[in-house]
């Protein structure tokens, strides 16, 4: 009973870290956790946020969202800032995009707890698609999207792994959102826009 209960509290921490900034009128979501039998292995290297595709890029983007390890120099800054590298040059998304990439990171004092426990997350993207209300908003916006803006919206498992107790604990949670982007022919490689919260995508 012990091991369960410490386990829950790190999973609590955990998922507190996640949704720290999150709109406080959001409905809380479920986290299952398991010990983990196998050596934990370190999966949150992303990929480089570099592609003309769009949605090879979408899902760069997403593996880069989700992937920290608090047990790296890395921080939520830094990760902001990668992200931040291939907003729309124009920056007239920049501001927008970086209150976005909040809504995902832990805060820095929430980082400070969970290296404590080790703590890393990383994505498994299962579905990257274009949202059948991007047509109608296409449509809506007209003229004032930038030539080759697109939204996709990814389906996957978001896993958190660390340490309590000397035990090796893991979690995983579904999880949903949309990334907006632009590409060819307004720039010759693709870049980010606007990010959608989490589990409140479009559809």
């Amino acid at each position: 009973m012990v091991a369960v209960g410490v386990l829950l509290l790190l999973v609590a921490v955990v998922s507190y870290a996640a949704f720290a900034n999150r709109d406080p009128s959001a409905e809380p979501r479920t986290t299952s956790a398991t010990p983990s039998s196998e050596p934990i292995a370190t999966q949150t290297s992303p990929p480089a946020l570099d592609a003309a595709e769009p949605e090879a890029f979408a899902r760069q983007v997403a593996t880069t969202l989700f992937a920290w390890d608090t047990r790296t120099t890395s921080t939520p800054h830094s990760l902001t800032e990668q992200l931040v590298s291939v907003a729309d040059p124009t920056g007239e998304s920049s501001a927008g995009l970086v209150s976005d990439i909040a809504n995902y990171l832990p805060t820095d004092q929430i980082w400070i707890e969970l290296r404590k426990y080790e703590t890393r997350q990383w994505i498994e993207v299962a579905s990257v698609e274009m949202p059948d209300l991007w047509a109608t908003a296409e449509a809506q916006a007209g003229d004032e999207l930038l030539p080759g803006t697109t939204a996709f919206t990814i389906r996957g498992a978001r896993h958190r792994e660390g340490v309590w107790g000397g035990e090796d604990v893991a979690s995983q949670h579904e999880v949903a959102f949309t990334v907006f982007i632009v590409c060819a022919p307004t720039y010759p490689k693709c870049h980010l826009l606007r990010l959608s919260r989490l589990d409140d995508p479009l559809e």
